[in-house]
């Protein structure tokens, strides 16, 4: 979610592609004729990028079908909230391109009333995603202004998120185990305390590697507490930052 000058590239997937300016204060209200233009470009986004594409699980269509992402950019980017790119959140940050959001949410297998774990708020958007399927989301951002704002919208929709402003490598340990855990930035490897609060049966997706070598991990955690590691495909995410840069 990291420097505008590689935006086109980070947070993407295959085939495709998932800031600067001072993001706004909260979701801005739009007008009828707004929502009805934003909700036809929601549907081909949801025909044209994400199923196109394979994401097959109905639950994470209807899921992406409902969320306005357009509320989670800034107001004069919300026209750009539908095409298949990232967009610029402030900070350096980015909103990830759809499809990578709904594939990494088909890999977690997230049923209704699962306790997930996202790593990096950013615009809010994906713990939307995974609270809109009936998920209890807890989520942490390192940049605090991304986390307040990503807060603010997300309770102004009325999506119930618990959003903790810190450094997500150790996780939050007192709210687990979690049923699965989302990261949205890369780390160099992926923090041990993660996989430690993945309930039996959890399953952990993640961005793993350099800058410019990264591959898109899913971890399942068996009953007895053993993993299972393994590589779905090349991705390009920002770096993890804080901690896990130090290890």
């Amino acid at each position: 979610m990291r420097w505008w000058g590689l935006m086109w590239l980070l947070a993407c997937g295959p085939g495709a592609c998932g800031s600067q300016e001072e993001p706004p204060t909260g979701a801005q209200p739009t007008t009828a004729d707004d929502e009805e233009s934003y909700e036809m470009d929601r549907r081909a986004m949801v025909r044209q990028q994400i199923a196109a594409r394979g994401v097959r699980d109905e639950r994470v269509i209807e899921a992406v079908s409902n969320v306005p992402r357009h509320r989670f950019v800034d107001p004069q980017d919300a026209h750009l909230a539908y095409q298949d790119h990232p967009i610029p959140i402030g900070h350096g940050q980015t909103i990830s391109q759809p499809y990578i959001v709904a594939s990494m949410t088909e890999l977690a297998q997230v049923e209704p009333g699962d306790k997930v774990l996202e790593i990096g708020t950013g615009s809010g958007y994906q713990a939307a995603v995974l609270a809109e399927m009936g998920a209890e989301v807890y989520s942490i951002e390192i940049v605090a202004p991304l986390g307040e704002r990503a807060r603010a919208v997300l309770e102004e929709l009325g999506y119930d998120v618990h959003v903790r402003i810190g450094d997500g490598y150790a996780g939050w340990p007192e709210e687990a185990p979690f049923d699965a855990v989302i990261l949205t930035a890369a780390p160099p490897e992926i923090p041990q305390p993660l996989i430690d609060q993945l309930a039996p049966g959890g399953r952990l997706i993640a961005p793993e590697g350099g800058t410019f070598d990264q591959q898109l991990v899913v971890i399942d955690k068996a009953a007895d507490g053993s993993t299972e590691r393994r590589v779905v495909y090349g991705v390009r995410f920002v770096p993890m930052t804080g901690r896990a840069q130090e290890n």
